[in-house]
């Protein structure tokens, strides 16, 4: 895993919410950004009446809870001016998790050698669903390491490399591994936080 790949590749997210999360997220990411953090999500739920979840993260850092209420303080406000959701609704500020969405092109640099599931928006040779290893990003591709069987009777796994283009992925999140947990917990303990990581929902 390596920190800090804003200024390499396109940092924007290809993952774009639809209806009133896609309004939400027009709102949010100026505020974000003005305080130095970057939005990975939003999700819009029926949980608890009505949930905003604000998945955010602070780029080459883990975001802190006091960070989670600076975001909240500053949004609140300029949701409650907006009102892209008609009643009372609950407003939650996350972290990405360890099994986290992936949402840009840096991320797929970023989590190079790490599992990831992907679906795409469309079928590629009868499939939507990949899960393979990162090897990275490029001419707008994720590169994803994949072990497929060749069609023959004996169902042979055949480890090939494919390019998925970004624009055609419907979700893509890393896959729960030894070696991710391992990543998480020697990042947060570089950054002073000993607290286990938590899981993305």
């Amino acid at each position: 895993m390596t920190d800090g790949s804003e200024g390499r590749i396109e940092a924007k997210r290809f993952i774009r919410e639809t209806g009133i999360a896609a309004e939400i997220a027009g709102l949010t990411e100026p505020v974000l950004e003005s305080l130095g953090f970057r939005l990975v999500r939003v999700l819009v739920s029926s949980r608890n009446g009505t949930t905003v979840q604000i998945m955010a993260e602070r780029p080459g850092d883990i975001i802190r809870i006091e960070d989670c209420t600076l975001i909240s303080r500053q949004l609140s406000p300029v949701l409650d001016a907006h009102e892209p959701i008609a009643g009372g609704y609950h407003l939650e500020i996350s972290s990405p998790g360890i099994d986290r969405p992936l949402v840009r092109p840096s991320d797929f640099e970023d989590w190079s050698g790490y599992e990831a599931k992907v679906e795409l928006q469309e079928t590629i040779e009868g499939r939507k669903r990949f899960r393979g290893v990162i090897e990275g990003y490029e001419n707008g591709e994720l590169r994803l390491i994949v072990e497929l069987e060749d069609g023959s009777q004996e169902k042979v796994k055949n480890r090939q490399v494919l390019g998925l283009a970004v624009d055609r992925i419907a979700s893509a999140k890393l896959v729960m591994t030894d070696k991710l947990l391992s990543a998480a917990l020697a990042r947060r303990k570089r950054a002073g936080q000993d607290e286990t990581p938590t899981r993305s929902e």
